[in-house]
């Protein structure tokens, strides 16, 4: 499925759409929603956006929670976006820890160039795919995932966003209160 690049959106999960936990998100009972979050998610949605989202789910790894407790996590939200006309198209997660060494666990870029095999059949810039494309987190370790495929970085400063310290930032780094402030930024200057 290819899509324009300037209708696609990459979300980090924990901290930006639900409420993060320093002991993990483990099930549906912990995955709570940020205010606004599923909201604003819906109106990007109406507006004609795909939404993606990655996010390291270490915990998978670390044996806090099962392959089927996440899908559940991630049904919860799907169903919760339902009624407000929002969806999420597809997830991609790294269920390793830092200590596997893998590609897929963020900063590094190997979710992102899933999400470039997936969504992005030609890009116009093949070293950096996702020129323009805006990649929302609240670590610097999600800015920088998708900042090396040229992604357009945005903070949140929900999560663990307000830790964040601006100098660390990539250059060009928008920063919104939260989720919300994301979209009606984006709507606001598509």
């Amino acid at each position: 499925m290819t899509v324009r690049v300037d209708k696609l959106i990459i979300l980090d999960r924990d901290g930006v759409i639900n409420q993060d936990r320093d002991d993990y998100v483990k099930s549906c009972e912990e995955w709570i929603p940020i205010p606004n979050s599923l909201e604003a998610i819906a109106l990007l949605s109406q507006a004609g956006y795909t939404l993606t989202i990655a996010t390291n789910q270490s915990g998978i790894a670390r044996g806090y929670y099962t392959l089927s407790e996440l899908h559940a996590m991630h049904q919860k939200m799907m169903d919760l976006l339902k009624p407000l006309s929002g969806r999420i198209d597809s997830i991609f997660f790294c269920p390793h820890t830092d200590a596997d060494q893998c590609d897929c666990r963020k900063p590094k870029p190997g979710l992102m160039h899933q999400i470039v095999s997936r969504y992005i059949k030609s890009p116009v810039d093949s070293a950096l795919p996702l020129t323009h494309v805006p990649i929302v987190g609240d670590s610097l370790r999600d800015l920088l995932a998708g900042t090396a495929l040229g992604a357009s970085p945005h903070l949140v400063l929900t999560g663990k966003g307000q830790g964040v310290k601006k100098a660390e930032l990539p250059p060009n780094t928008q920063i919104h209160a939260d989720l919300m402030g994301f979209a009606q930024s984006i709507l606001a200057h598509p």
